[in-house]
């Protein structure tokens, strides 16, 4: 164990800081944002998802073109972006016959940016 965790692990805080407290009481959402939010990040929380959401953004893509790109089959990619539809993270097109599937907005383009910036940051990405 490093010694940082050792000293967090030992410390003790006696005195209450009422400000910053209230300051992040007023912050804490409601059951059902959080649950909303964790439910989002669920979403991000597996390599598939993460993988369709990646080469979505930099290029559009149909269930055909997704299951080549990934090495899995279509029913698995379609299943995938079903959730990814109804959280919003994707959007579809249809062309003739074809449905297109892009990142649905600027947002999830600067969600998965700003993740791999961080990551890079630590060293981790």
């Amino acid at each position: 164990m490093s010694d940082n965790i050792k000293e967090i692990e030992s410390y003790s805080c006696t005195v209450l800081h009422p400000e910053p407290v209230e300051k992040a009481k007023s912050a804490i959402l409601g059951e059902s944002r959080l649950a909303a939010l964790a439910e989002f990040f669920r979403l991000f929380a597996d390599p598939t998802r993460l993988s369709i959401l990646t080469s979505l953004a930099v290029t559009e893509l149909c269930v055909c073109d997704l299951s080549e790109t990934l090495g899995m089959s279509q029913s698995a990619i379609s299943h995938q972006l079903a959730g990814l539809r109804r959280a919003r993270l994707v959007k579809a097109r249809r062309d003739g016959k074809s449905m297109y599937y892009s990142l649905d907005d600027e947002h999830v383009h600067e969600l998965l940016a700003i993740a791999l910036e961080h990551l890079a940051e630590e060293g981790r990405g």
